[in-house]
């Protein structure tokens, strides 16, 4: 597996409230998970590190080389739950980080296969080497709820006024509903999760685009410079990882 990623500010945004991890682990494993946090000040950079750090230390302690695909699914969905709880104390205990929360994307990669799991709108997407993108993941937001309903179109969505309210959040509530999926991974196809800075400022065509060719170290480079050059409005994190 190859991995790639970068993280920027943007061109707006006077704080980088995203965070990201990822690694290889023995047995030809890769993972990788990515927060993009919300809150007042200084809370959503503190929401989207503490939720990094669990869920990665959480990762790379349970996996092993003999996972099936049940308790792959069960460490991804468990680590975002028990990062929620340990969010929502905090904020409960500490004024200053009352209201914070974060989104989450967070996969285990192994074999031909890739686990996913989520909350909010951090995306997770497949691309192939023919160049056809899928976005895995579904977002969990006001808007995605308006053109499920038929309300507004996919385009629509893209200049709503309120494409970045999200409906669900790590550390916001008491209880969080995790959303769990698997991939099949071929051959030279590409595992993308980006924060909203990306997807919500660079189409999906042009990001793949971005990803046919040239050094596979440079596409997160690109993916970021694209998002900038489009206005840069919010932080922006990708993370690939390659089979």
């Amino acid at each position: 597996m190859k991995i790639s990623a970068k993280t920027d500010i943007g061109s707006v945004r006077k704080q980088n409230q995203d965070s990201y991890a990822a690694g290889e682990l023995p047995g030809g494993i890769s993972w990788a998970v990515l927060c993009d946090g919300m809150g007042g000040a200084a809370a959503g950079a503190v929401a989207s590190t503490m939720a990094v750090r669990m869920i990665s230390e959480k990762i790379s302690s349970s996996c092993s080389e003999k996972m099936t695909e049940n308790f792959i699914r069960n460490i991804l969905v468990s680590v975002i739950e028990s990062a929620n709880a340990y969010l929502y104390d905090v904020s409960r205990s500490n004024p200053e980080y009352k209201g914070m929360g974060t989104t989450a994307v967070a996969l285990i990669a192994m074999g031909d296969s890739v686990c996913i799991s989520h909350v909010g709108d951090s995306r997770a997407y497949k691309i192939t080497p023919s160049g056809d993108i899928k976005q895995i993941t579904r977002d969990h937001s006001v808007v995605q709820q308006l053109v499920e309903r038929g309300d507004i179109t996919p385009e629509q969505a893209k200049t709503h006024p309120e494409r970045h309210i999200i409906t669900r959040a790590v550390g916001v509530d008491e209880k969080v509903s995790v959303d769990f999926c698997r991939e099949s991974l071929d051959e030279g196809d590409i595992i993308l999760l980006c924060s909203d800075g990306l997807s919500g400022y660079v189409d999906d065509k042009d990001i793949a685009a971005a990803t046919a060719n040239g050094d596979y170290c440079q596409f997160a480079d690109r993916l970021v410079n694209m998002a900038i050059e489009n206005g840069g409005g919010d932080n922006i994190t990708v993370v690939l990882i390659s089979k």
